[in-house]
């Protein structure tokens, strides 16, 4: 079996299973970390550990850093604590290749009396940063935040984050960026970066799901989305998923270890995208003159349908996915391909290959030796309408 699709999900890497193995065997300890006996005390020493670790590979302090369930609940908690008054502060800025968490969260706020600017995409899957600043120009004073992530998870392509981050910081305007797909696949050092408020999901890069952090650069004056008994220094009730965050830390560890093999990554996976159109040159990669995360290809023969290429593919045991949404069995361009204005006949044909910097390169032979089969049979077929 290949598996193709570490952006949707990272199975659990190797170092977690074995931490978790020797974890259940010695049998703790188990017990609620806030509570003040011998159990819980040691339960939340091993869970500060961890804070620790997953701190420091993503460059943040301790107190930066917020357990929680996933970039979700991160990205919901800091829309709720940053758009609180719209008769003060009512434009929410953004773009149109952020993820569903921040699309429906625009569009809840929305509902409450903010205002929505969007970013335009160019065909590179990318922004202009000069229309950021003009609107930051025009209406910074009226901004509750910019929302602009980090690597997208559809095409791979890397926003200039950095640069939205000195924008964001020259307007006194805060800054909430995604880095969900970037944490864990490309370098990222949060005190560096200039963003406000960065997440990921632990089950992005090997950890136990329903895990996450949330990063703050200023965590004093954050409030939280769930209410309880001051865990996490008041910043998120409930008792924590000390195990799970554990997993989080040791997953962090083996992703500093693959770092190291992102440029063979890519190497290989721009001899696989060279080998496939030269075969077939009217294949398209997406964002493929833009920078992009090394482990991610999304490609298109144009008129071929996405899903059956898809299904091909899984016949040979190799699991990819689509970007598309679909309604009614009926495949559809994804919005983020929309706002980079591809065409339905492309942006139906899309399939997402996305490998970890651990996974055999030697997988990529197989993939072309079966996405070539897919695409010579499918293209004998009448092209979509």
């Amino acid at each position: 079996m290949i598996y193709a699709d570490f952006n949707g999900s990272a199975p659990l890497c190797h170092d977690v299973v074995e931490y978790l193995k020797t974890r259940l065997e010695q049998n703790g300890p188990y017990s609620n970390p806030n509570a003040i006996h011998y159990l819980g005390s040691k339960t939340l020493r091993g869970m500060e550990k961890a804070r620790k670790v997953c701190a420091e590979s993503v460059g943040a302090q301790p107190n930066q850093l917020i357990f929680n369930s996933g970039a979700s609940e991160s990205i919901t908690t800091v829309f709720n604590y940053l758009c609180q008054n719209p008769n003060e502060k009512n434009i929410i800025i953004t773009s149109p290749l952020e993820h569903s968490a921040t699309v429906e969260a625009c569009k809840h706020y929305a509902k409450k009396g903010f205002q929505i600017l969007s970013l335009k995409s160019d065909a590179r899957g990318t922004i202009d940063l000069s229309e950021l600043e003009g609107l930051l120009q025009e209406s910074g004073a009226k901004v509750a935040l910019v929302t602009v992530m980090a690597a997208n998870n559809e095409t791979g392509v890397i926003l200039p984050f950095k640069e939205v981050a000195t924008l964001c910081q020259k307007y006194h305007v805060p800054y909430l960026c995604d880095t969900t797909q970037l944490i864990g696949k490309h370098p990222f050092n949060f005190s560096e970066s200039g963003i406000d408020y960065a997440m990921t999901s632990g089950h992005k890069f090997g950890a136990l799901m329903g895990t996450g952090l949330l990063l703050v650069k200023q965590p004093t004056k954050m409030a939280p989305l769930i209410f309880g008994g001051g865990q996490e220094r008041g910043m998120r009730g409930g008792t924590q998923n000390y195990i799970g965050n554990e997993t989080m830390a040791v997953a962090f560890q083996s992703c500093l270890v693959k770092m190291e093999k992102l440029g063979t990554l890519r190497a290989k996976r721009e001899e696989f995208e060279n080998k496939i159109k030269q075969e077939f040159p009217k294949v398209v990669i997406i964002g493929e003159s833009t920078p992009r995360l090394a482990n991610t290809t999304l490609i298109s023969y144009p008129g071929v349908h996405g899903q059956a290429v898809q299904i091909e593919l899984e016949s040979h045991n190799i699991f990819v996915t689509t970007s598309s949404a679909c309604s009614d069995n009926e495949p559809a361009t994804s919005k983020v391909l929309k706002g980079m204005g591809v065409s339905d006949e492309i942006g139906r044909g899309v399939v997402r290959i996305s490998l970890s910097p651990c996974s055999n390169l030697d997988n990529y032979d197989k993939i072309y030796k079966a996405l070539s089969e897919a695409y010579r049979k499918l293209a004998k077929v009448a092209p979509i309408a």
